[in-house]
């Protein structure tokens, strides 16, 4: 997958070599691995706000409760601080650290390592979080795009009521991408080329023949 990936940036960038590249995941260790691959190391790399919403929620949770009107609206506050405000990752950090350290004793110890936890995410995703600026950039701050195309792509058409795969779905959602996409065209060319071999002509009494062969198809 990962190749396949390579392969469709370095095509699009070989067309529009000016065009800014963003690398958007979520903070699992394994995204950023691969985004420091060569071909991203001028891209601008953003964690999917949505994830880090989800995280500020943890950490709110930890300390005011799970559905708590103060909790609630200190989320609003700081979620609506991280994405609008510059340096509002920063702030959002800080105010972290002041609940924490008001969750002195070992009453509160788990808590206190749960609201921890989730402020050392956001201490380590630190550079990858500034949404003020990635927005007046014009650049995407979430991932609702891809995961949109993942529906339209995959969900309605293979999850349907009473639908059960076994074999052939990742055939017909080959060619159901190509065709969403606009490719088909492009794409058909290059898999009739690879399938196709050479016609071979014989003669068999006195009848002339066209013995066609081709590879199977994956």
């Amino acid at each position: 997958m990962t190749a396949q990936l390579d392969a469709e940036l370095a095509s699009i960038l070989a067309v529009q070599p000016d065009l800014a590249v963003v690398a958007l995941a979520d903070g699992a260790e394994e995204n950023w691995r691969y985004f420091d691959r060569p071909g991203y190391e001028h891209a601008t790399k953003v964690v999917d706000y949505g994830h880090a919403r989800q995280h500020l929620h943890a950490a709110l949770a930890a300390y005011y409760g799970e559905k708590t009107i103060e909790g609630r609206a200190e989320y609003e506050r700081l979620r609506t601080m991280l994405r609008d405000h510059p340096g509002g990752v920063d702030d959002v950090m800080s105010a972290l650290s002041r609940l924490s350290r008001k969750m002195g004793g070992k009453r509160y110890q788990r808590r206190r390592k749960l609201l921890n936890a989730e402020r050392k995410y956001f201490q380590n995703q630190r550079d990858r979080m500034d949404y003020a600026d990635y927005q007046t950039r014009g650049l995407p701050i979430g991932s609702g795009v891809v995961e949109a195309a993942c529906k339209t792509l995959a969900t309605q058409r293979v999850k349907r009521s009473g639908m059960s795969w076994r074999d052939g779905k990742q055939a017909m959602l080959t060619t159901r991408r190509l065709q969403q996409s606009h490719r088909w065209t492009a794409a058909w060319a290059l898999l009739s080329g690879h399938f196709r071999v050479t016609v071979i002509t014989v003669r068999k009494h006195g009848h002339l023949r066209e013995l066609i062969l081709a590879k199977k198809a994956a």
